[in-house]
């Protein structure tokens, strides 16, 4: 599969125009800036499937890179002058030219400030380019469908057998109250709305769910990691979550500190700033975390009961790849995630997402779905996402392999493996029977018990 180096395009530059932006310090963007100087077409064209317009922010890249070259040219030139008169001066003390030697001391000192004062410039031009790069996306890969949003996503896949209820069956919401597994209202009086409380069975139920997904992923080759579930500024930034999804995730102002959205930021994160060796690929961690997203803007029916909360919990898987092999990676991923909603026996589809609907910096993305019978609708539980070497880029995460000496930009994936609360939602709804809410066979092991 072709990746962002394998599109040539003709060169181009639009019209510019300066744009400000949040920037950390001590990092380097995704989209490489010579591919953009190269190419400011395809990364155009590219992003208009993420219906991104980039036109203005490309131009501006464009003109600075051209600026940061001249300056840098004028500099280089000056230092070479500089360096000729200071070889020339002694010689000319040495005949008697006072006067001349005198004047070639002050061409030095004005070439000095010149070099002081494009110095100075250059800097202000990386500040603004790095500024501007920062608010390009991913490019989408080259399989990922048009569309605007969820509404054009691919079904590319299915499975599970959809379960026929009785006309009086119970939404999750109805049936953790009714057997008192989750009390939202006392979550409510304790923090807020979306920070339910387990308990009894469905505190088990919860703390099952986490282990069997540990466990399967262990399985798989992957390594067990727990994280903080606090990060700075350069860690979201590394992921792609700032400046993108500032405001978003929970800031702890004091310290400037950000709750997790998810554990791939943390468990990315390990790997910032260092060079693995290629032999050692693919590197593949599994995480439990509580997540925190504070889902601003979200209302109405769609957010009733576990269906959109402020924390959850959440197993993630995460692989630092390869990037010749990272699509195969990314299959083998699906698979898994597949994998183990088949053993949970719901009924599940594979999306894969239109550019409207990738994130900014997703190059594709696969969602799962599961089937919530009560309410008769599809819950996302999962995405598994392939980002290139976008996240890679900004962390300067890389290998090194035995045949090149330079090292390389790695590839960084990750999928939930899974998130609990619609997982929890469609168990409780497609397993409700007379007797009470079936345990599939697998989870029984965890739970103790085989029916709530």
């Amino acid at each position: 599969m072709a990746t962002t180096g394998d599109f040539l395009f003709k060169k181009n530059q639009p019209l510019p125009k300066s744009i400000i932006s949040f920037v950390p310090s001590n990092h380097c963007v995704m989209l490489n800036l010579k591919f953009i100087q190269d190419y400011p077409e395809v990364v155009i064209e590219k992003l208009r499937k993420k219906n991104f317009d980039a036109a203005e922010i490309v131009g501006s890249i464009v003109d600075l890179y051209q600026q940061k070259n001249a300056a840098q040219q004028k500099v280089e030139q000056a230092k070479a002058e500089m360096n000729r008169i200071s070889r020339e001066i002694g010689q000319l003390f040495r005949d008697g030219k006072t006067e001349e030697a005198d004047v070639a001391k002050a061409r030095t000192l004005e070439l000095k400030e010149t070099i002081r004062e494009l110095d100075i410039r250059f800097v202000e031009i990386e500040k603004k380019v790095m500024e501007l790069q920062i608010l390009l996306p991913n490019l989408p890969h080259e399989s990922v469908p048009a569309g605007k949003g969820e509404e054009d996503n691919l079904v590319v896949k299915s499975g599970g057998e959809m379960p026929q209820l009785p006309g009086n069956a119970l939404p999750h919401w109805e049936l953790a109250q009714k057997y008192n597994l989750i009390d939202f209202e006392l979550g409510v009086k304790i923090t807020g709305s979306g920070f339910p409380v387990y308990r009894g069975k469905g505190s088990q139920l919860q703390r099952a769910l986490i282990n069997f997904f540990l466990d399967e992923n262990r399985k798989a080759g992957y390594e067990e990691i727990q994280p903080p579930l606090v990060v700075n500024e350069d860690s979201g930034f590394g992921t792609g979550q700032l400046p993108d999804k500032e405001g978003q995730m929970y800031h702890v102002t004091l310290d400037n500190l950000y709750l997790i959205p998810t554990a791939e930021v943390p468990v990315t994160n390990i790997y910032r700033d260092v060079i693995l060796d290629a032999k050692d690929l693919p590197v593949k961690n599994t995480a439990y975390s509580a997540c925190f997203r504070r889902e601003a803007g979200s209302y109405g029916k769609d957010v009733r009961g576990l269906n959109r909360l402020h924390q959850f919990d959440k197993v993630e898987i995460v692989q630092i790849a390869h990037p010749e092999k990272s699509y195969a990676i990314l299959e083998d991923m699906v698979k898994h995630v597949g994998g183990l909603i088949d053993k949970l026996e719901l009924p599940y589809r594979v999306l894969r997402l239109c550019g409207g609907d990738l994130s900014f910096t997703s190059a594709l993305t696969y969602d799962f779905e599961v089937w919530s019978a009560a309410q008769e609708k599809w819950l996302e539980v999962s995405s598994v996402s392939n980002f290139e070497s976008f996240q890679a880029n900004r962390m300067k995460l890389r290998f090194r392999d035995e045949s090149s000496k330079k090292p390389q930009i790695a590839h960084t994936l990750n999928g939930s493996a899974l998130a609990l609360p619609r997982i929890v939602a469609a168990l409780l709804e497609n397993n409700q029977t007379p007797e009470g809410i079936r345990i599939p066979k697998a989870l029984a092991a965890y739970t103790g018990f085989d029916i709530i």
